[in-house]
């Protein structure tokens, strides 16, 4: 409710933003006929680069974020880095607490107009901001080849050249237009995805092999289930997760960033959401709602029921490790692999993870400034492997790869002490089959709803399975639509 609150606010703001941000640079276009989303309506609202580009006015940004003490020891190291090429462009960054925290002490600043420079951020946080065309489209930007001098006399241009773009591994770079007008909003910082931790202890001493596909995953369950009876062979952390992966590899509709938003209400979603009915309903499968916590729990059991397989974030590897005996051994070996797929034709994973968003300012140079600063942190090579190996999360820069610190994190990876390593790695092996969904005012409340769809058609019982699946998707749809 509250954030339906927040939307309303700024909904009844876009009018008088408008006067406002046209100051910012760039004329805001009239709606599109039968357009109801903020980006697409602003399609024309570009930032236009001043001729000089940058200045170097004395500027101070603030950055909203959501980086622990390790992380802000990072950042902080090479904001001095920066500082040598750009003394005048002060960074004021500050923890927000989570991502949730980010976005809501954000939508209320808008509303003021006080609003930070740059901000952590998620696909439906910035249509969020956008209610108020709060976000400064990039392209121009991106485009820009106006050359800037910097403080030890090197220029560089105010864009990104042709090799700096292709270096962005691209499912995460274009994950910053996906808002229906094909404009750039963001650039990605550090990503990751979900893949598949598993017991390698268990499964080398009985034989088991690593499932690629759905059908192994459920032929597998069934004999894990002959092994260990009490146990619960996977467990998948995000029922959300589970269900927009599903569409997306069975290239089913979910959801559309114009015209009709809400999509996954047809045959194809409703048959593998009654096929992972039957899973959990013969004890092969489990989620974080219906477990009562991360699936990781069960699966570093060892004692008790107990799973073999999780599914979960690849930022999270270290959780996904059990404890150590006496002599400080791990209890088990993990194994990490991708997730299975319907088809190899048609492989999908989430790509998930903070990208940076700017915001729009009267001050030209204070955007400018913004996005050299961004820049710098999504293109340098070694910040991306400092914060990588720091973080947990992947690079988002194919480069980094030949980086000689995170090639040595990446050739120590093991099951135990390095399996943040591991679990990079296996996001790296698998660039080219990431996906995101469409964003839009309500695209949160769509990830909402196929959860919790998810954990009332794995429960479902009785001779009425069918009707209580359609019952479980119309209520969803209808929750979608109200809360929008």
């Amino acid at each position: 409710m509250k954030k339906k609150i927040l939307s309303l606010v700024l909904a009844l703001l876009i009018v008088l933003s408008t006067v406002a941000l046209t100051a910012c640079g760039g004329e805001t276009a009239a709606p599109q006929e039968g357009s109801t989303d903020a980006p697409a309506e602003a399609a024309a609202a570009n930032f236009v680069v001043p001729e000089g580009g940058y200045d170097g006015s004395d500027v101070t940004i603030t950055f909203y974020h959501t980086m622990g003490e390790n992380l802000s020891t990072v950042l902080d190291e090479y904001i001095v880095e920066f500082n040598k090429l750009y003394p005048n462009i002060h960074i004021d960054h500050k923890n927000m607490g989570g991502y949730d925290d980010v976005r809501e002490q954000i939508s209320t600043e808008i509303t003021v107009g006080n609003q930070p420079n740059i901000a952590y951020c998620y696909p439906d946080h910035v249509a969020l901001y956008n209610l108020a065309k709060a976000v400064v489209q990039l392209d121009n930007l991106i485009d820009s080849q106006v050359e800037v001098t910097r403080a030890d006399g090197s220029t560089e241009i105010l864009g990104l050249t042709d090799e700096q773009k292709a270096d962005f591994i691209e499912g995460y770079y274009n994950e910053g237009k996906q808002f229906g007008d094909g404009l750039m909003y963001t650039l990605p910082m550090s990503k990751s995805t979900e893949v598949l931790y598993y017991n390698k202890t268990f499964f080398d001493e009985n034989g088991l092999t690593v499932p690629t596909t759905w059908d192994e995953m459920e032929a597998l369950c069934a004999k894990i289930k002959e092994i260990d009876p009490e146990s619960c062979p996977l467990g998948y952390d995000s029922e959300a997760n589970l269900f927009i992966t599903m569409c997306e590899q069975y290239n089913s509709p979910y959801t559309s960033a114009t015209g009709d938003h809400y999509l996954f209400n047809n045959d194809q979603n409703k048959a593998f959401v009654k096929m992972f009915n039957n899973w959990y309903q013969q004890g092969y499968l489990t989620t974080q709602k219906i477990y009562g916590g991360y699936t990781s729990g069960l699966f570093t059991s060892v004692d008790g029921m107990r799973s073999y397989m999780s599914i979960g974030s690849s930022a999270g590897a270290v959780h996904q490790r059990p404890a150590t005996d006496a002599d400080g051994n791990y209890l088990f070996d993990v194994g990490v692999a991708t997730i299975p797929q319907v088809s190899e034709d048609n492989r999908k994973v989430i790509s998930q993870g903070p990208s940076l968003c700017i915001f729009k300012d009267s001050n030209e140079q204070e955007v400018i400034a913004s996005w050299l600063f961004a820049k710098f942190l999504t293109t340098n090579v070694d910040f991306q492997a400092e914060f990588g190996m720091a973080s947990g999360y992947v690079p988002v820069l194919k480069s980094v790869s030949a980086n000689p610190a995170y090639s040595e994190f990446i050739a120590n990876a093991d099951g135990g002490k390095y399996i943040a390593a591991l679990s990079a790695k296996v996001c790296l092996e698998q660039v080219d089959d990431y996906y995101t969904s469409p964003a839009f005012n309500g695209s949160s409340a769509a990830r909402d709803q196929v959860g919790g769809l998810m954990v009332k058609t794995l429960t479902a019982k009785g001779d009425d399975l069918d009707a209580q699946i359609d019952k479980a998707f119309q209520e969803a749809i209808d929750e979608c639509e109200y809360a929008n």
